[in-house]
């Protein structure tokens, strides 16, 4: 019999998926890494099982131990799920400006869940160093100890892209990828994926997708971290500093992507394909059409399909919300 004998074999090997519209459109072959396929419902349930496992293997993640994480949602879902399964426990600290859907699922999940204020990365209070602080804590009073996956620094993040996304890709195109392209949050499925496909061919084009107002589009072109204008509703991408993740990336192109530009192709993917995706995958597919463009027609380009849209449903699918901000409305919510 061919079986899974736990929830970790259920991550990976993602299938790629034709994005039909969008390739109509530019005269090349768009594909989409369906990670939203994975157990729990992200690509950053390939980032959590890599932090899980090189903890293992080092010793720092103990029998029975927590796991402290700072995140926009999608990597604390994934870790939860993770120990649950693997028989440790999880604290999670999120921004309260996260969707309503990702605060209700890391309590369904049974986290430990804190909630603090969105605040800039060089903010002592960020959720990030949050998640260090509380780590600390947990590792001194707690009998089998605490570990703080610092996703974001952790280059076990960017190491299973490496070994298993990357690899995939390759391995699922036959090697006629012509071009890679995402969004960069912690940047280690970015960085990830390149090392990967660049070692089996220099020539593969990668791509940076930045969302409005974050600083990695600008730093690619010129060097310096400088914010782009406007700002984005998208979570989860879009960061100011570089993290030790992304500065193993190789990328040649980047491209600024507004919500604007972005949420069109989420409400198409929607009506007339059938998958309801997040703001992420919006991004992403808006820099495969860019990167499609500024390659010409005929190539082969990958993007990451990062997670369901029923996770955003409150924010990305609400027209009062969307609005309020200005931003396109699907038609079938126009009120």
């Amino acid at each position: 019999m061919h079986t899974a004998s736990d929830v970790t074999q259920l991550i990976g090997n993602t299938p790629l998926l034709h994005l039909k519209q969008v390739s109509e459109k530019t005269g090349c072959t768009i594909l989409g890494k369906a990670e939203f396929l994975n157990p729990g419902g992200s690509v950053k349930d390939r980032t959590a099982l890599g932090i899980i496992r090189a903890a293992q293997a080092s010793g720092e993640l103990q029998p029975g131990g927590r796991i402290v994480e700072g995140t926009a949602g999608n990597t604390g879902i994934g870790l939860t799920l993770l120990a649950n399964a693997m028989g440790y426990t999880s604290t999670v600290v999120m921004p309260l400006t996260q969707s309503k859907e990702k605060i209700d699922t890391l309590e369904l999940l049974g986290a430990d869940l804190r909630l603090v204020g969105a605040t800039s990365y060089s903010d002592p209070n960020h959720y990030t160093h949050t998640a260090e602080k509380l780590a600390k804590k947990f590792a001194q009073r707690e009998e089998h100890g605490a570990i703080w996956a610092r996703q974001f620094d952790n280059l076990a993040n960017m190491d299973i892209h490496c070994r298993t996304t990357g690899e995939e890709i390759w391995a699922q195109t036959e090697g006629k990828v012509d071009g890679f392209i995402c969004a960069a949050g912690t940047g280690g499925t970015i960085a990830g994926v390149s090392v990967a496909l660049k070692e089996h061919n220099p020539g593969i084009a990668i791509g940076l997708a930045d969302p409005a107002g974050a600083a990695l589009y600008e730093y690619v072109r010129s060097g310096e971290l400088t914010p782009s204008e406007g700002s984005s509703i998208m979570e989860g991408i879009g960061i100011n500093h570089i993290t030790d993740n992304f500065a193993h990336a190789q990328v040649d192109v980047a491209f600024r992507i507004s919500d604007e530009e972005a949420l069109p192709y989420i409400f198409d993917l929607l009506k007339h394909e059938g998958l309801c995706l997040g703001g992420s995958a919006g991004i992403n597919i808006a820099g495969a059409v860019r990167l499609a463009e500024h390659l010409g027609p005929g190539h082969t380009i990958v993007t990451i399909l990062c997670d369901y849209g029923n996770r955003y449903q409150s924010k990305l699918f609400n027209p009062v919300f969307l609005e309020n901000k200005g931003l396109p409305i699907p038609e079938w919510l126009v009120i």
